[in-house]
């Protein structure tokens, strides 16, 4: 293991995850809806490289904390709380127009810009970073209101992955194949926590630290030109049959709604309005976690620790099981529910939230926060990845990703100002008992969001009409066989 690279042997884990799941996958008895071998293989085409573009948007997104952490004295906690509260809030609002635009344009078109945005503002703000580091230039403004202005620049476009993906993969799968999608979903998340985190480690401590910023965005670059020739939006425009999804849009002839009748159709079904109030709370818990236990540990002293040593890695292994086993219940346990499957993880997250609060002081606590974060992602994937799916349809599901992704960076917003605030800041943070606001502040969301997600254990979509049988149409060179998430 000692002879590999640094960063294929911190992979080499994920690799081996990920194998294993692929062979348990392959060992489920399989939902029969008719698919060809044909169309499961162009949709494996379609949705992979859409699902690696949105985890390297990822990388493009966090690695904030890495960068502002490696630029030392030059920015505080305090600053990396202000910039990221504003790109978030950003990010949240965002999806109030790029909802609309992604139903009205197609994923296709919505991922590109996404990737051609981020990777513009990625390297805006690795020149800034550059010009700081290497001239001791002083922006106009100040460094924070700069990178502020550029980072929110970064997450205008960065919110158009999520919803691109999701609206993207609507129309290629059935509701009953979404549960598993909502894990691979996950897994898409973690890889790119993995890739911020511990790539761009590698980056800043192998080359200065504007670097942190050029390498997502030459990775996005190529990405854009993949994207371009081999995404559709639709099977159809691919060369396979349309098919119905069972999902809200089921039974829909006619125009697709504008904004405000999506709008009121969402606001006034009581399960969308808590499942935006539980991501709400999952935004708050995934970040409080994710963006501030690596400054903890700095701070601390424990920086080499194993869990803040391998942060990234660990947070997509946890990331990949939790969004896996988020799947697997959801479509095998809870037929096709999302609601049980959030209500499950939310609990385990209260357990962490008040196991953390005595564990303070102790190496304990790495492992406490990464079980939090396998519980979070696995409710994101499943909430924000699939259940905007479901209650959206594939024809509003840019809108209704748009707001229950928007529900999760207003808690991300919060817990961003809110941390930033009443967490420790220089010697005082050196001294793990000053940390003490941070577990407390995650205590009541955690409970909050169980508490939600009971309240909608028996949510489903409601199609307008009785939906069609689901065998699909099979395309006339290939023979049906049966389907898994796999394609």
């Amino acid at each position: 293991m000692s002879s590999l690279p640094p960063w294929l042997a911190q992979f080499l884990p994920i690799l081996i995850l990920l194998g294993a799941i692929g062979l348990v996958l392959t060992r489920l008895p399989k939902v029969e809806l008719g698919h060809s071998e044909a169309f499961k293989r162009r949709r494996f085409f379609n949705w992979f490289p859409l699902g690696m573009t949105y985890a390297f948007l990822y990388m493009g997104r966090y690695n904030l904390n890495v960068a502002t952490s490696a630029m030392g004295d030059r920015t505080s906690n305090a600053d990396f709380g202000t910039i990221f509260a504003w790109g978030t809030a950003v990010y949240g609002v965002a999806f109030l127009l790029n909802g609309p635009l992604t139903d009205k344009l197609g994923g296709r078109k919505t991922i590109l810009m996404a990737a051609a945005g981020s990777a513009v503002a990625n390297v805006a703000m690795g020149g800034v970073v550059y010009a700081v580091l290497t001239h001791n230039w002083a922006p106009p403004g100040g460094l924070v209101a700069t990178l502020s202005f550029l980072y929110a620049v970064n997450m205008y476009f960065q919110s158009f992955g999520a919803v691109s993906i999701v609206k993207v993969n609507a129309a290629w799968f059935h509701v009953r194949e979404r549960g598993l999608l909502g894990g691979v979903f996950g897994i898409l998340i973690s890889l790119g926590i993995y890739f911020a985190y511990d790539w761009s480690r590698l980056i800043v401590k192998a080359a200065p630290t504007y670097w942190a910023f050029f390498v997502p965005a030459a990775i996005l670059a190529v990405f854009l030109v993949v994207d371009y020739f081999v995404i559709r939006d639709t099977p159809s425009h691919a060369g396979h049959p349309d098919f119905d999804t069972a999902d809200a849009s089921s039974g829909e002839t006619g125009p697709q709604l504008g904004v405000a009748g999506v709008l009121k159709r969402m606001l006034t079904n009581r399960a969308i309005i808590i499942i935006l109030c539980i991501e709400f709370c999952s935004g708050f818990m995934r970040n409080a976690i994710m963006q501030w236990y690596p400054k903890f540990a700095k701070a601390t002293g424990l920086g080499e620790t194993f869990v803040a040593a391998n942060w990234g890695m660990l947070l997509c292994v946890a990331g990949i099981t939790g969004g896996m086993f988020a799947g697997v219940i959801s479509d095998r346990v809870f037929d096709s529910r999302r609601g049980p499957v959030s209500a499950v993880l939310y609990a385990g997250m209260s357990v962490g939230a008040v196991i953390s609060v005595f564990v303070l002081e102790s190496v304990a606590l790495g492992w406490t926060v990464i079980f939090m974060s396998l519980c979070v992602i696995g409710v994101h994937g499943m909430l924000s990845g699939t259940a905007s799916m479901d209650f959206g349809g594939k024809k509003n599901a840019g809108l209704a990703v748009g707001i229950i992704d928007g529900a999760v960076y207003a808690g991300t917003a919060l817990q961003s100002i809110l941390l930033g605030s009443i967490l420790p800041m220089g010697d005082e943070a050196k001294t793990a008992a000053n940390w003490g606001n941070w577990p407390y502040a995650m205590l009541p969301l955690s409970f909050l969001g169980l508490l939600l997600a009971t309240q909608v254990w028996n949510a489903r979509p409601q199609p307008k009409s009785t939906p069609v049988p689901a065998t699909l149409p099979v395309p006339s060179e290939a023979p049906a066989n049966r389907t898994g998430t796999g394609g």
